[in-house]
């Protein structure tokens, strides 16, 4: 099967941009057979561990930390448990900035900041948990400083500060693949150890996912251990999940466009620093369009848009809007008020400031040079995906169920980049107020977490199963066949409803059967056994919500539908399951909250 896998890293980038799409596909065995599963450990001979606890806390990001530490000064009794290491977590090492909204300083209002970002958004962002960042960020600010956030370029001494403190417990390195139900209630969840032959077991009244977002295991990004797991634990459970067909636009560097050590490691050394109101309409579509209507390479400034994005200096200064309109083509739409027709001035202090200085390092790709596509592959924007909440509180449709940061679909900065720094404030905002109310729910609530052996029994063999299994497929031959169908640019950033119906094909053709069929032979396999049927399912879910809105807004653009559609499509996706099991996608107006389910 490897034999027949020849595709090189810069073949692959190529599929990303959708430079060398046709000719990297084709050299990839979609029809590799089944392989012999040699396993080097016994999938029989697990140990079987328990906790009990008020609330169980799964990930180490900014959100896990502040979930944590809130809900333990509620009272609760709290356990966290994370994929990685405390603050070293999925994307939170690699944000810098943090925004921090100055009620005495700021420049605008917090209504006028709401209605901003509104604007920006096209009305795609929830205004409620847009007012809870600025309402919030700067106290989550000044806690951080007390830990010693801003001291360092590495987040784990500071974030252990608080929970030392506290003696929070902390698990880390524990693959969490379930959520616990009983009765219609979420009382806990299971995973295994990354470094023991061990299933463990968290029996808790309340949890809360602060699992962050995932992508397609892209090149170029420092987001490769993402892969919604709890986005897709949460799903098979019950939950609504939302903001599917939103893509983030991060570009990669062409120079060393595989490797995000290269790409990014002058961000991730920098110290963070706070930034303030700078609302924006950035990272949709606007060079995977260009990319695709005049071929590679594209660059970051003003490139020569049309009526719908950015203008050249000279074209602006010598012509009227309407002659331009005529002269440049269309393509994915930018409000008026946020078009730049020159880049933005050099930032004098601050992360980005550093990050432009003559380091010996270039900056992150999107700040100069030419550019590939397909970095961030997956991912949607920051806090546009992830767990429907029913409330402010980040409460899902399941009861005893929470969410924060990037695994709770609050779009607080809608379809698009808003405002820099608002993702690491919001994940700390949300953490925060979701660690509080589960702590609180837990406390006053009666609710049994005495889960039948049988269930974790039965819990245990599902997660064990890729070891078990005599014949199958490897994990890193389905991702990649996976990567090939979805990362494409004229699959999953330049849409249309033909390259989407292939697509999908494909991926329900991986779930359907090769999913049933991933094999492990070792601890780091099994994880790869079941992010790779999370991403699978991911994807299911990114094309099916990508057909569904029949519009172009923010960073959702089709070829087939590129205007905005005001009539029919003020409203987000939301998915679940149906009563067969069945992935099924409803409207949500803007307007609207869901009820329990």
């Amino acid at each position: 099967m490897d034999s027949k896998m020849n595709l090189s890293r810069r073949q692959f980038i190529g599929v990303a941009g959708g430079i060398a799409g046709a000719a990297a596909i084709a050299s990839i065995a979609f029809d590799a057979p089944a392989v012999v599963n040699k396993p080097d450990i016994d999938g029989s001979k697990f140990a079987q561990e328990k906790r009990e606890l008020d609330v169980l806390v799964i990930g180490g990001g900014m959100a896990g930390l502040f979930a944590a530490v809130k809900a333990h000064d509620a009272g609760a009794k709290v356990l966290m448990v994370s994929k990685g290491r405390l603050g070293s977590s999925g994307l939170t090492p690699f944000a810098k900035g943090i925004f921090s909204y100055d009620k005495q300083n700021a420049s605008m209002s917090i209504d006028e900041f709401v209605a901003k970002v509104s604007e920006s958004a096209i009305q795609t962002n929830n205004p409620v948990f847009t007012r809870q960042l600025a309402e919030h960020s700067q106290a989550r600010v000044e806690e951080l400083k007390e830990w010693g956030f801003f001291d360092s370029p590495l987040y784990n001494h500071s974030f252990m500060r608080p929970m030392n403190e506290r003696k929070i417990p902390l698990e880390e390195r524990i693959m969490i693949t379930h959520l616990l139900k009983q009765d219609g209630r979420i009382v806990g969840a299971s995973g295994f150890s990354l470094d023991e032959n061990k299933v463990i077991h968290y029996q808790a009244k309340s949890v809360i996912l602060c699992t962050g977002s995932g992508g397609f295991k892209p090149n170029g990004f420092p987001m490769c251990d993402l892969t919604h797991d709890g986005t897709i634990m949460a799903y098979k459970a019950g939950a609504k999940v939302t903001g599917k067909e939103w893509n983030d636009g991060h570009p990669g560097s062409a120079v060393n466009s595989g490797s995000s050590y290269d790409n990014w490691h002058g961000q991730v050394e920098e110290k963070p620093s706070t930034t303030t109101i700078t609302i924006n309409h950035h990272l949709g579509m606007d060079l995977n369009y260009e990319g695709y209507k005049y071929g590679a390479p594209v660059t970051m400034g003003p490139p020569m848009r049309g009526k719908t994005g950015e203008v050249n200096n000279a074209k602006e200064s010598a012509a009227t809007e309407s002659v331009i309109a005529q002269l440049m083509p269309a393509g994915p739409f930018t409000p008026e008020a946020f078009r730049m027709t020159s880049p933005p001035p050099p930032p004098s202090q601050g992360f980005l400031a550093s990050l432009l200085s003559d380091k010996g390092h270039s900056g992150p790709p999107g700040m100069g040079g030419e550019q590939v596509g397909g970095s961030s592959a997956g991912m949607a924007i920051h806090k546009a995906e992830g767990l429907v909440p029913i409330n402010e509180q980040g409460l899902s449709n399941l009861p005893g169920l929470y969410a924060a940061g990037d695994a709770l679909g609050s779009y607080m900065s809608g379809g698009i980049y808003t405002q820099i720094g608002s993702s690491l404030a919001g994940s700390a905002v949300q953490g925060a107020i979701a660690g509080e109310a589960a702590a609180k729910e837990s406390l006053n609530n009666d609710v049994k977490v005495d889960v039948s052996t049988a269930y974790l029994t039965k819990v245990s063999e599902e997660i064990l199963a890729p070891l078990k299994r005599k014949r199958g497929y490897s994990p890193a031959w389905v991702t990649q066949v996976l990567q090939s169908v979805m990362i494409p640019n004229f699959v999953l950033y330049i849409k249309k409803e033909r390259m989407m119906q292939g697509a999908l094909a494909y991926i329900e053709e991986l779930r359907e059967h090769h999913v049933p069929m991933l094999l492990a032979k070792d601890l780091h396999s099994l994880r790869l056994a079941h992010e790779t049927e999370n991403m699978i399912i991911t994807a299911e879910m990114k094309l099916k919500a990508s057909m569904m809105r029949k519009e172009s807004r923010c960073s959702h653009y089709r070829l087939d539908y590129p205007e905005i559609d005001y009539k029919n499509w003020q409203a987000w996706i939301n998915i679940d399951q149906d009563e067969n099991g069945e992935m099924r996608l409803q409207k949500q107006g803007f307007d609207q909250w869901p009820a329990f389910s």
